[in-house]
């Protein structure tokens, strides 16, 4: 039986991934409140998610009315914040950026967590509602779990931000880059690590390598720790794979 059924859900904490899932939800015909303030108690509804800031799960969870099923969106957090109530996560393995409130959810990994079997039923079911991949990450790996989604979205942005200054000095704007990134990720999401490389380093092509890390120095001198690293980085994945 679908645990969602006839249950009603409430969303509290109103920031963009609260008011992502929100639409998300109601486009999925589920009955969802909110996104409600972080004061709410969870009052007329079967099932709480809390999508909030990991340091705050502990005081919002403490606010909701007990019997419910208490859930929270925290990749880094495990069930314990939730405590006492009968608890689960569900961790969108995806990013919300702006006030968007059209965010697809489908085809994104989500890692599911429950402290019973009912709140574990419900993660996944309401993963699968939102046509999303559910897995599971245990307790021991979450940081670094957390840490490898970190480096494949927030550094990426990082890293694309470095490249763009360059392209500027360059004279080419940012727009240009974006089939080149796109066409990277896409190559790494099909064949992974060493068959995505291209470039000098993977070519063993030393001398352009070497010409590319002196323009940096000269002129982007700030980028060249971030450089040197990433080179290196290249170096022994081409290398090594």
């Amino acid at each position: 039986m679908d645990p969602l059924t006839d249950a009603g859900i409430t969303i509290v904490g109103a920031g963009r991934l609260g008011h992502a899932l929100a639409e998300a939800m109601r486009g999925a015909e589920l009955r969802v409140r909110g996104p409600m303030g972080r004061g709410s108690n969870g009052e007329g509804a079967e099932i709480i998610l809390l999508c909030v800031p990991d340091a705050s799960i502990a005081d919002a969870a403490r606010r909701i009315e007990p019997g419910r099923l208490v859930g929270h969106c925290s990749g880094a957090s495990t069930l314990a914040p939730l405590a006492p109530h009968e608890a689960f996560s569900m961790h969108p393995l995806m990013t919300v950026a702006g006030r968007n409130l059209s965010v697809s959810f489908a085809g994104a990994g989500c890692a599911v967590a429950g402290s019973t079997e009912r709140a574990r039923s419900a993660a996944i079911a309401l993963a699968e509602r939102l046509l999303m991949k559910p897995f599971a990450v245990a307790d021991a790996d979450r940081d670094l779990y957390h840490a490898a989604a970190s480096m494949a979205s927030n550094y990426l942005v990082t890293l694309e931000a470095a490249a763009e200054r360059m392209a500027t000095l360059a004279g080419v704007r940012r727009e240009l880059l974006a089939p080149l990134v796109r066409a990277a990720v896409e190559n790494w999401a099909r064949a992974g690590g060493r068959k995505a490389l291209t470039g000098p380093i993977v070519r063993g092509d030393l001398a352009t390598a070497e010409r590319q890390a002196a323009a940096v120095a000269a002129r982007t001198p700030e980028l060249l720790p971030l450089w040197t690293t990433l080179a290196a980085a290249t170096r022994a994945l081409a290398h090594n794979e």
